[in-house]
């Protein structure tokens, strides 16, 4: 009877569950300032708008699946304050019955709305905040009062046109100062404008337009939520900036005459532009807004297009807060911030110095701050959100390692609390880094905040994360089969350990200033439908131990230069077998000539003897440099083809060696390096020719 009473029971739960239906509805309210002049922020001085160029609005959309409601809000903001958001969702979750927990509320990052949160120069406008709030409840209630039956799919296509690094590596003979005097700006927004300034990016771009649509079961669209990484634009007058033409225009091509809501989301785009200066100056394109936006809607209707829906879907959110501390200054820059605010009088600051000394005295104040990051599931669709302007390679770390085959990163969602690069990026310092409520949080925000968004993405999916790694192209496969001792593939989103895919199983160590992720050479030969990855080397080195390996040996690399060939004497070594910190008679170095001699041509040093080839490498373009040690024997390859040819020393006997730098580190390799592998044996110039052509 108990049985046959569980069995009842079972059957009225699976009937309910069966019956609750996918549902979804959508909004769009108004959030145009009624008063003007309004308070707008996103430069670095305080000003005032008075003019509209387009209306700004919150975008709504709420799901359900009869268990679990969630709602999701997209703002025509700069950046909105967890403080602001938190009293809205409270009045929000009054009115809706939807939990706090379960509103996730973001802002498009518009550089042209009314400011809504106190931001270097500019404070919040006091007449603006409460009708924002307002808005934003009447947005959730809008999108739950048309909740309806619903199917949901998912698509997104590569483009890659729209969007580039605007952050980039300075060369090291080009740091600038910062506002607080002093020469700590390696890398810094738009370096790259000028060539002769510039090493190169400082990590990837994420090119995934993603789109998630939303339709009644019949097919009738209700929302598409597009999500994608790129600044902004840069409009005119209070404006929602390509993000509000973007959503505009996505109904306007799907449902002209109906009542669809388009909305484009903030992807992570903190060190992203639309700019891409890999191109030259003169043949840089400078497409209109109007322009820039059509061409981004195009790739999204072929990814519309593609997709398919449906309604068996279930809903869960999961939300986590944490208590970051702020960078705070030392009583030095404390003392130094108090006497430069002191002599502005209580007047608005009116240069960065009076900015940055201004938020010196706020973060010391507040000396830490609460942070929201949320993970929502709908089906197999899965939404992580921070609340900061967040770098691309830290939107690829979580859509990597989710288990969700379907992901988007929303980025100023919960909060603005300010950009989070990478721990390693701390060091190049640049305004994105320079410490105020812009870029405050501690050093190590950025992998916290990662970690949080990927467990919540594994608490909602109910399975573990993804490990990391790229898939085998034919040339990957080609050089497994010559079977090296050691082998870096070399992409690690982030140090310490390079991961050595060897039978040895030597995992070499990242030292200094490494930038990771960026593009590596060939990815349709060493990868299967993705992009090869490589880091850049930053004043740092790849450190590894060779013993073991005999005097016939072979080390195979590809390898970048970021240098002008003749800036400096060298410009740049990139492997070296010697002892660390020094250069003694018995090590071996190989490296790219300078100003000194044999300008841009391979340089390999042992000792007394230096041998130089003949082959002027190109900057910025990848070569393939295969270096074989038969005793005294040297032969260098450049892209298969021998290309020195000598006798020197032989270095076997020193188990140290390192990539991307000499022993002594002087003139470190300034640019990329992968694929390295080493060989206990010296290939022919057969084996060596077939490694390149496979590569090719």
């Amino acid at each position: 009877m108990r049985a046959f009473l569980l069995g009842l029971l079972f059957a009225a739960v699976s009937s309910v569950y069966v019956r609750a239906e996918f549902q979804a509805g959508a909004a769009v309210i108004d959030i145009t300032p009624p008063k003007l002049p309004v308070l707008v922020n996103g430069g670095m001085l305080s000003r005032y708008l008075e003019k509209i160029n387009t209306r700004v609005n919150a975008r709504a959309v709420v799901v359900a699946d009869g268990k679990t409601m969630v709602a999701i809000v997209v703002a025509d903001s700069c950046m909105m304050s967890r403080e602001v958001l938190d009293e809205a969702k409270a009045a929000a979750a009054k009115a809706t019955g939807i939990p706090t927990d379960h509103l996730l509320i973001s802002a498009t990052h518009t550089h042209t709305a009314p400011s809504s949160m106190g931001c270097l120069g500019t404070d919040a406008d006091p007449a603006y905040v409460p009708f924002l709030k307002e808005k934003l409840v009447e947005a959730i209630e809008a999108a739950k009062a048309k909740l309806e039956p619903a199917r949901i799919g998912f698509a997104k296509e590569d483009a890659a046109a729209f969007t580039a690094l605007r952050q980039w590596i300075r060369q090291p003979d080009r740091v600038v100062e910062d506002p607080f005097g002093n020469l700590t700006v390696r890398a810094n927004m738009h370096a790259g404008r000028n060539w002769d300034d510039a090493v190169g990016e400082s990590g990837p771009e994420d090119p995934d337009l993603s789109l998630i649509s939303i339709q009644t079961k019949a097919g009738k669209p209700l929302a598409v939520l597009g999500n994608f990484s790129m600044h902004y634009f840069g409009d005119k007058d209070i404006s929602a900036d390509y993000f509000g033409l973007f959503s505009e225009g996505l109904k306007q091509r799907i449902d002209p005459e109906g009542s669809m809501v388009g909305i484009m989301s903030h992807g992570c785009s903190g060190d992203i532009y639309r700019v891409d200066y890999k191109v030259p100056e003169k043949e840089r394109p400078a497409p209109t807004i109007d322009a820039y936006t059509n061409g981004l809607l195009d790739i999204a209707m072929k990814a519309y297009a593609r997709i398919s829906y449906r309604d068996n879907v279930d809903v869960a959110m999961a939300e986590k807060r944490m208590i970051l501390a702020y960078r705070v200054p030392d009583k030095q820059r404390l003392e130094w911030a108090q006497r430069v605010v002191a002599e502005m009088g209580g007047q608005p600051a009116k240069n960065p110095t009076e900015v940055y000394a201004r938020e010196q005295i706020i973060l010391h104040e507040r000396q830490k701050t609460e942070i929201v990051v949320q993970a929502l599931r709908i089906g197999d669709i899965g939404i992580a959100t921070t609340p900061n302007e967040t770098y691309a390679i830290t939107g690829l770390k979580i859509k990597a390692a989710s288990p969700l085959p379907n992901n988007i990163v929303i980025e100023l969602a919960n909060g603005g609390d300010g950009y989070i690069p990478p721990p390693e990026m701390h060091a190049w310092g640049g305004y994105n880094t320079w410490a105020a409520r812009s870029a405050g949080l501690e050093v190590m925000a950025e992998p916290k905040i990662t970690q949080a968004a990927i467990g919540l993405l594994e608490t909602v999916s109910g399975a573990p994360r993804k490990p990391h790694q790229l898939s085998a192209g034919p040339a990957t496969k080609a050089l497994a089969g010559l079977k090296p001792a050691m082998w870096w593939r070399l992409n690690e989103f982030n140090g310490p350990l390079a991961k050595d895919e060897g039978p040895s199983r030597r995992h070499a160590t990242y030292e200094g200033g490494v930038a990771y992720y960026l593009d590596g050479p060939h990815s349709e030969a060493f990868c299967a439908g993705e992009v090869n990855r490589a880091p850049h080397f930053v004043n740092g080195r790849l450190a590894s131990d060779l013993s073991g390996v005999g005097d016939a040996h072979t080390i195979s690399m590809w390898i970048w230069n970021g240098m002008p060939n003749a800036r400096r004497e060298m410009s740049g070594w990139f492997y070296s077998r010697d002892h660390n910190h020094g250069v003694s008679t018995y090590g071996e170095h190989l490296g790219v000539g300078g100003s000194a001699g044999n300008t841009g041509r391979l340089v390999f040093q042992a000792g007394e003897v230096v041998l130089a080839g003949k082959t002027e490498i190109p900057r910025w373009e990848w070569q393939h440099v295969v270096l074989v040690r038969e005793g005294p024997k040297v032969r260098v390859y450049l892209n298969g083809k021998l290309e020195i040819q000598g006798e020197a020393k032989d270095a076997s006997g020193i188990a140290s060696c390192f990539f991307g730098g000499r022993s002594d580190q002087a003139a470190d390799w300034e640019g990329r390096m992968d694929e390295i592998a080493v060989f206990d044996w010296a290939l022919g110039e057969e084996e060596v020719g077939r490694l390149g052509v496979e590569a090719e």
